[in-house]
């Protein structure tokens, strides 16, 4: 839409994203729907993998006009391959995974880089924004490289670096995250410090990862979630009124640390006596052991398994319960916390990491962080309160929709990034703040 005399004219945006698919999930659909959402805002032209070249051309975007597929394969497709052997063929040892495919991103940036870098310097862009890696621990070899060619360089969303709180050693060694140990090594990577010290801006996409930032560049940090959703997709109605038995879901992959064991046993007592009945959605290593613990405790009849399920059918049965119960204890976003919300449903969490950031004392409830057993006693805690007062969820549910739809949508969450682009381009003379419930990141420098 071309802006008026009164309006100063769409920022021309570099959005450099080499995960951005929207046929995937995770990081790549985050790097595709705030590079598309941005389009609402921006003039932007994106630049990707090429193995996201299909499916970004399927979603109407035209190669070369709209997007430009960087063919970095010959460096990134064989320490893929290593990556996933040293993984044992399975989807655990995420930190393992990150660290070695980093191995290829700066190859793709010098790529990016040697086809962009006349049209940078001549002014082509007014912003270059690297919206994907979401990682803080990957450097940038482009940050400097065009805060020396006078054009402002935007960094985010960040996400991750969430560490394993005590007491969870056994699931972090299921995990298989050994380097999760000497994580705290990539602040002496080439080039970590030139990335923040170059960028105009930093989005930080959870409290605790803006929290590690270096400190020289708090200043220039905004937080805005890393999640989102898009509100067509969840519109179906909410259950219309809670009665028992209540209905609980959890969804996630099944491992250890997305706590549905202790979903199970905290749910216990109240699921033998036909005040709850737990849905269970997806799958994993842990499903044998957990099918083996519901038999044990005689709770068959009220726990049902529904395996893996399409995503859209994954909703349906979302918005049939009263509540969504999630307490894992390392989650960088936690989407599906917000997609629950999204649909009315309220959510119980863990208070730690991502999830509990989008949850407020009216639009959900948390549990306090402790030992597996503080944990699982804080769940049973919560239950039996909610079915004592199943009433309260009707408005807790109707406030978690509403917040989500007001401020955790793409669009919404394009247009806080459009504030940062004109506090960039000097176009209003303050720091942007989106959430101002959370006054002590405020306090320590970090615009909230």
């Amino acid at each position: 839409m071309p802006s008026t005399a009164s309006e100063p004219p769409r920022p021309r945006v570099l959005a450099i994203a080499e995960e951005a698919n929207p046929e995937f999930v995770s990081v790549p659909l985050v790097g595709w729907s705030l590079a598309a959402a941005l389009r609402e805002v921006a003039d932007v032209h994106l630049v990707t993998q090429t193995r996201n070249r299909d499916a970004i051309a399927r979603a109407g975007l035209v190669e070369g006009r709209d997007f430009t597929a960087i063919d970095s394969e010959a460096v990134a497709r064989p320490l893929y391959t290593l990556a996933t052997r040293l993984r044992g063929g399975t989807a655990k040892g995420w930190t393992t995974m990150q660290a070695v495919t980093s191995l290829s991103y700066p190859y793709f940036e010098w790529l990016v880089w040697r086809r962009f870098r006349e049209e940078i310097a001549a002014g082509r862009y007014d912003i270059v924004h690297r919206i994907t890696p979401l990682s803080p621990t990957k450097p940038s070899l482009l940050a400097p490289r065009v805060g020396r060619a006078g054009v402002p360089f935007v960094l985010g969303p960040l996400n991750g670096g969430i560490p394993w709180p005590r007491g969870f050693e056994a699931a972090r060694r299921a995990e298989r995250e050994w380097l999760s140990y000497v994580r705290g090594a990539y602040r002496w990577q080439p080039g970590f410090g030139a990335t923040f010290r170059h960028a105009a801006a930093v989005i930080a996409g959870s409290r605790h990862t803006a929290a590690e930032l270096p400190a020289d560049c708090l200043g220039r940090t905004v937080y805005i979630p890393e999640n989102a959703i898009m509100p067509k997709r969840f519109a179906l109605p909410p259950r219309a009124e809670p009665g028992l038995p209540l209905r609980a879901t959890f969804v996630g992959r099944l491992v250890p640390y997305k706590g549905c064991d202790m979903v199970i046993e905290a749910a216990a007592p109240l699921l033998a006596a036909g005040q709850l009945v737990l849905d269970i959605l997806g799958d994993g290593p842990e499903m044998p052991a957990l099918r083996a613990q519901v038999a044990t405790l005689g709770l068959e009849a009220a726990v049902v398994f529904h395996g893996w399920q399409r995503h859209e059918d994954v909703q349906g049965i979302i918005v049939g319960s009263d509540l969504f119960a999630f307490p894992s204890i390392r989650e960088f976003g936690g989407a599906v916390v917000m997609e629950a919300m999204a649909l009315g449903v309220a959510p119980l969490v863990a208070d730690y990491g991502g999830p509990p950031e989008a949850v407020t004392e009216e639009t959900g409830f948390k549990v306090a962080m402790g030992s597996r057993a503080e944990i699982v006693a804080g769940v049973r805690r919560a239950l039996e309160a909610l079915i004592a007062d199943p009433e309260h969820l009707l408005a807790v549910g109707r406030a978690a929709r509403a917040r989500v739809h007001e401020k955790y949508t793409w669009s919404a969450k394009a247009e806080m990034v459009a504030a940062v682009y004109d506090r960039v381009l000097g176009r209003r003379p303050d720091w942007p703040r989106f959430f101002p419930e959370h006054a002590e990141e405020a306090a320590a420098g970090i615009d909230a």
